[in-house]
């Protein structure tokens, strides 16, 4: 087999999957801002509890053996490679786009560094500690996860979750979103849907500051802190010039199945920069990972590439509230199913994943 050179733009949950699966085979060029591949999904738990924080971490130079990495954001990327911020250019066989996406700290970090971020969640966390009531803008998956977290560890802290939207996770079944609002009453989580804020809070996310706001409904709601949770952003911006492929007004990649840039055979994209359809998440960038692995070992062979991404008919979500409850909506032979507690938990809200990352990244 002979070796070549696979530039992978991104070391996120897809990018770094891939990263370790072709390491052994090729000439792996993993490029990153980070130093550490960085499982987001610890982000709200490492809040609430500093100590935790460290597992999130995995440095590239303690799995990539055979690799490089070049710790530098990519501005633009071609047929043949990569231009990066210093003006760099790397050359690449096989390209693969695997930038992800970005949302509002701290459900993703707003750092490169490890030091940094782990010194961003604990100042943060003293913020968090020392404020009696809690507003979080947005009722989605990462904002009942955060109201979920604070609660677990400080049960006695009054948590408001606002959101326009008139229904909690509309794309799910009623008895999944029953279980939810049910578990939501249970930890005396306030839920306020149906209505936006008037005008944002004064004080910056994060910053504990005790402040007023109006709802559209005309209500009002003191807090001493609050948190953005909504609002996710594709990195592609490195693509707006045109010279590799043409974006969705979104800023999505448009794919072939088999996860190729459409209209080139050596060009991936995985995991939220694509425009498959469906939810963007974790577990699917990793799939995309390996049907992108198995198609570039097979052109390392001198096979056509054969493997192909099927994305589920039906909406999946593990949604842990703290590490014991939590709803979810699996895959099953028979269709999807929904899942109680106990099962969010041992898949999902005991260690957020981590088990799995040190397995296949080593120790944290």
């Amino acid at each position: 087999m002979m070796s070549r050179t696979v530039v992978i733009i991104g070391g996120g949950y897809g990018g770094s999957a891939l990263a370790k699966a072709l390491d052994p085979v090729a000439d792996v060029v993993l490029i990153d801002p980070r130093d550490a591949f960085v499982n987001s999904a610890g982000s709200l738990r490492a809040l609430t509890r500093p100590d935790w924080a460290p597992r999130m971490f995995f440095p590239y130079e303690q799995w990539l053996r055979r690799g490089t990495v070049v710790r530098e954001r990519a501005v633009s990327a071609d047929p043949g490679g990569v231009t990066l911020a210093s003006g760099r250019r790397i050359e690449a066989d096989y390209l693969v786009l695997a930038t992800g996406s970005s949302y509002a700290y701290p459900a993703k970090p707003a750092s490169d560094s490890t030091g940094e971020v782990l010194d961003d969640l604990l100042r943060t966390h003293k913020e968090l500690a020392g404020s009696e009531r809690v507003l979080i803008l947005g009722a989605g998956p990462v904002g009942l996860e955060l109201a979920g977290e604070i609660k677990e560890v400080w049960p006695h802290k009054h948590v408001t979750v606002v959101d326009p939207a008139e229904r909690l996770l509309p794309a799910f079944p009623d008895e999944m979103r029953d279980e939810l609002r049910r578990q939501l009453d249970e930890l005396d989580i306030d839920l306020r849907l149906g209505a936006g804020l008037s005008t944002p809070p004064a004080t910056g996310p994060g910053q504990a500051e005790t402040f007023t706001v109006t709802t559209t409904a005309g209500d009002e709601i003191t807090a001493d802190i609050w948190f953005r949770a909504h609002g996710v952003r594709i990195n592609s911006d490195y693509l707006a010039g045109g010279e590799l492929t043409t974006r969705t007004p979104q800023g999505h990649v448009p794919v072939t199945d088999t996860l190729n840039v459409r209209g080139y055979q050596h060009v991936y994209a995985i995991g939220d920069i694509t425009d498959v359809d469906e939810a963007k998440m974790a577990g699917y960038a990793m799939q995309h990972a390996e049907v992108v692995a198995q198609n570039i070992l097979a052109q390392l062979r001198g096979e056509q590439p054969a493997a192909a991404y099927r994305p589920l008919p039906h909406p999946m979500i593990l949604l842990p509230l703290g590490p014991r409850g939590g709803v979810g909506q699996l895959p099953t032979p028979d269709g999807p199913a929904v899942v109680p507690a106990e099962t969010v938990s041992a898949y999902k809200g005991a260690d957020l994943f981590t088990g799995r990352f040190v397995e296949q990244f080593g120790p944290a």
